[in-house]
Parts: structure tokens; sequence; C-alpha cells
């Protein structure tokens, strides 16, 4: 009996690795270098001014390409506004009040179309080519997004709920979510990382602040301050001391007891990836170019490609 259980958790191991493989398959760096030449050239012109105009907006890009990967695959369904038939993912509380930038999505949409002379790319490749772009804007690697990605027609609030990793998660609970989406313990600790840049509400660090052990005192009194007890739960944190540059003080912070989320300093405090951490915490160069791997893989989760889902007119709506 042992041995069929074992044989099912082979099976469904291999048939995740063969879906992700074939996706990975169909995407392609190249994917809109006929059919549209400028579009990631217009990208890159409409994050720039975005991220210029204000910093934290490269943050909020990166997080929502985030998101949208971890509930069904990279496709572009956490863009949908809430209809009679759109369980919009934007209303789940990872998202609800916290969760920006969809009107410089729109900005880019828009600004794509015009270049292209119709809508040729997908909302969920601007989402990806967008979240690389506000990556570099804020002194981070590069890499080539692979392309060719299709855009959802459904959204669900339950799946976000139960897909993003929340806040409060120990190391168990993060790695199991990750290795669900086909990433492993290195990817969490590296994409991770991505709080090096952007704020959090005082909602999800308030447990932390109060009642963890594992958090330096003094950083825990300063960020009481802005995170009461009782109330102020929209109030904001940087994620890290300049959160306005990528670079990996983030495991800096770490190594010091001074993350900010409890999912955070669950990275580092006596388990598996303390090693990464501390790693990562010495060497921007590793960092960064296992950042740009991670990126790549994350962005192929289960992507809808050929004939499923459709090209958006509009990234809120379905066509």
């Amino acid at each position: 009996m042992a041995s069929r259980g074992y044989f099912f958790v082979l099976l469904h191991a291999f048939v995740f690795a063969a879906l992700a493989t074939s996706a990975f398959s169909k995407l392609s760096p190249n994917y809109y270098d006929y059919s549209c030449p400028k579009a990631l050239s217009t990208i890159k012109s409409v994050v720039e001014s975005a991220v210029q105009k204000e910093r934290r907006m490269g943050a909020s890009l990166l997080r929502l390409h985030f998101h949208d990967c971890f509930v069904n695959g990279c496709d572009g369904s956490l863009l949908l506004d809430p209809t009679s038939s759109i369980d919009s993912e934007k209303n789940a509380p990872p998202n609800f009040q916290s969760a920006r930038g969809f009107e410089v999505v729109d900005d880019i949409k828009k600004a794509v179309d015009e270049a292209c002379g119709k809508p040729v790319v997908s909302c969920a490749d601007i989402l990806a080519v967008a979240a690389r772009d506000s990556v570099v804007a804020l002194g981070g690697p590069t890499w080539k997004v692979r392309l060719g990605r299709r855009d959802s027609t459904t959204a669900s609030l339950e799946a976000a709920n139960a897909n993003i990793p929340a806040p409060f998660f120990s190391l168990s609970e993060l790695i199991t979510n990750f290795k669900n989406h086909g990433l492993d313990e290195k990817d969490l600790v590296v994409l991770s990382g991505g709080h090096s840049i952007g704020y959090a509400r005082c909602i999800s660090f308030k447990d932390h602040i109060y009642n963890d052990s594992n958090i330096d005192p003094n950083y825990a009194k300063e960020l009481k301050y802005i995170c009461p007890r009782n109330g102020a739960d929209s109030n904001l944190s940087p994620l890290d001391p300049t959160a306005a540059k990528f670079d990996k003080n983030y495991y800096s912070n770490l190594v010091q007891k001074k993350g900010l989320l409890h999912s955070d300093q669950e990275l580092f405090n006596g388990g598996s990836t303390d090693a990464l951490i501390k790693g990562y915490s010495y060497d921007s160069e590793d960092f960064f170019e296992d950042f740009a791997k991670s990126m790549i893989k994350m962005g192929n989760i289960q992507p809808l490609t050929g004939n499923q889902g459709e090209i958006r007119v509009n990234c809120r709506k379905v066509n």
C-alpha cells in the first residue's frame, strides 16, 4: 500500500515536470520579434517612466507578477476586475488594498497595442516583462523573459487565498507552497529577495513585532511606532532600509534578525535555508545571477499557450 502511494507521488511529480517542460518549450524571448518588434522597448519605456515618478511602483509591478503566477500560473488572471462571472483575485486578502500598479499595466497595454497596431501582446506577458524592467530600473539584474503566454478568461479568489504565500507562514509551509508550484528551496530564498524593494502594511507584520522572539528588540521597538498594537493596519514600513534599491541588504537584515515579516525571518531562523541566506548576504553577484534564473523559472509556471486563453483587448476584462 505504501509503495502504491509512493508511486502516485512520483507520477504527480513526473506529470508536473512534463507539463512545465512542454510549456517552457513553447515560450521564447523572441516571440514578438516579427509580430511586434517594438513591444519590449515600449514596455520598458512606460515602466521606466512610472518608476521614475514613484520608486515604489517598481516593487508593485514585481509583486503583481509574483501573485499572478502563484494562483493558477502566469496567465494574467490577477488583472481581471470583479463581475457577475469573475470572482476577482484583486479582492483576496493578499491583494485587497495592497496590490498596486494596475493603472500602469493599463498604460503599458495601451502603448503596446498602439506600437503593434492591434492587440498582439498578452497581459500575462506584459506582467512578466514589466517585472523584469522594474527590477532593472531599481538597480537589479536583467534576464531574457520567455514570451508567448496567453491570457486567462477566468479568475479565482479562492485559489488566490490558497496559493499566495502568507506573511505568517512557517519555513515548512513556505517550502511546501513553493514546491507545489514546481519551485525548490533555493528558488524560495532567491525569490524572497524580491523583498529587497517595496513596503508592507502594518497588518502583515503586527504579530511578528509583538509576539515573535526571533526579532531584534530595537528593530521591533522602532516598528511599534509605525504599527501600534491596535489600529493603523494600513501604515507602511519598508521591507528593508534600501526599499527603493534592488540589492542584497534584505539578506543582511535577516542575519541581523531584522526581517519585517514573520515569513521573511523564518528563512533565517536555524533552519535549512540559513546557509543560503548567509551566502547571499555576502555576495550580490551570486544573488543577482540566481534571482534572474529563478524569475525565468517562476515565469514559466503553467502558462497558457497556443490556442489556450486569449489575447485581451483590455487587461481588466475578458474579450
